[in-house]
């Protein structure tokens, strides 16, 4: 076992709105450490956000991110014998990068031309409580939902 928890490295604030968490968001959209790439196609993004809705972008982004922020999730656990699908409740920083994972998978899932538009409408569509990542929130509570029976189990 490890002595003890590693110290958590602060996150730079990206250059356009000051917010750690679009760089969080960025690091988990890069692919092979192209950074300024993924960075580019997240601000390209942003922009088609801000021509279609003619709202505040970064205010955008952030409604997407909590609608797909799941607040339980399932996890299996053994008990003589049968394996049972105990709800548990999440901490805050998994339940962030869930719903930044979830946003960026489906949005790359997504039809479209370009991934800054796949991105822009994924984002779009979460701030208005739609869309695939949304839905798998959903999912997730209500199988968290059906399973509260098993709650005593507590993992």
């Amino acid at each position: 076992m490890r002595k003890r928890k590693p110290k958590p490295r602060p996150l730079a604030p990206d250059p356009r709105y000051g917010d750690p968490m679009v760089t969080q968001f960025v690091n988990m959209l890069m692919y092979q450490g192209k950074k300024s790439t993924a960075f580019r196609l997240f601000y390209d993004a942003m922009d088609i956000m801000k021509s279609r809705t003619k709202e505040d972008e970064h205010q955008i982004w952030k409604k997407a991110l909590n609608n797909a922020m799941p607040q339980v999730e399932v996890r299996s656990k053994r008990i003589g014998g049968a394996t049972f699908q105990i709800p548990t409740e999440i901490r805050a920083k998994r339940k962030l990068s869930i719903g930044m994972k979830w946003l960026i998978s489906f949005s790359r899932k997504r039809s479209g031309k370009g991934y800054a538009e796949k991105l822009a409408s994924e984002l779009i569509a979460a701030s208005k409580g739609e869309g695939a990542a949304v839905k798998r929130k959903e999912d997730t509570h209500k199988m968290a939902e059906s399973n509260r029976a098993f709650a005593h189990f507590r993992v």
